[in-house]
């Protein structure tokens, strides 16, 4: 379980990572609204995600790519609702930039995401 955890933080970083860079490149380079940024830099993301989650965070699994991939993209989508909401509530009440703003819920959002993995998108049925 230790080592799991080690390495969904390390592959989870990654993904947020991409997610928090392509997020503020977009909207460096573009007049988008922060919410469409957000967006892209999710959907370059989720495939680190996916496929750094199944390699190395739930490598154990006996679960099959036809039942993961489409548990951990609704457990995915799911959080990036959590995090568009989150997001937009922090820029519209608080002072705080995106860059900030969007750290928080990234952060926020990974505990659930580790916990649906494991026990939902990557969990096997026995034998």
């Amino acid at each position: 379980m230790r080592a799991s955890v080690l390495l969904f933080l390390i592959v989870g970083g990654c993904a947020a990572g991409v997610h928090y860079l392509v997020t503020l490149a977009v909207d460096a380079a573009t007049a988008m609204d922060p919410a469409w940024s957000n967006l892209i830099g999710f959907l370059c993301a989720f495939p680190v995600s996916y496929l750094g989650h199944r390699r190395f965070s739930f490598a154990g699994t006996q679960a099959s790519h036809r039942q993961a991939l489409p548990r951990l993209l609704a457990v995915s989508c799911t959080a990036f609702l959590g995090n568009q909401l989150m997001l937009a509530a922090l820029l519209r009440y608080t002072p705080l930039p995106l860059w900030i703003a969007l750290a928080i819920v990234l952060v926020c959002v990974a505990v659930s995401t580790w916990v649906l993995g494991r026990y939902w998108a990557f969990a096997h049925r026995p034998a």
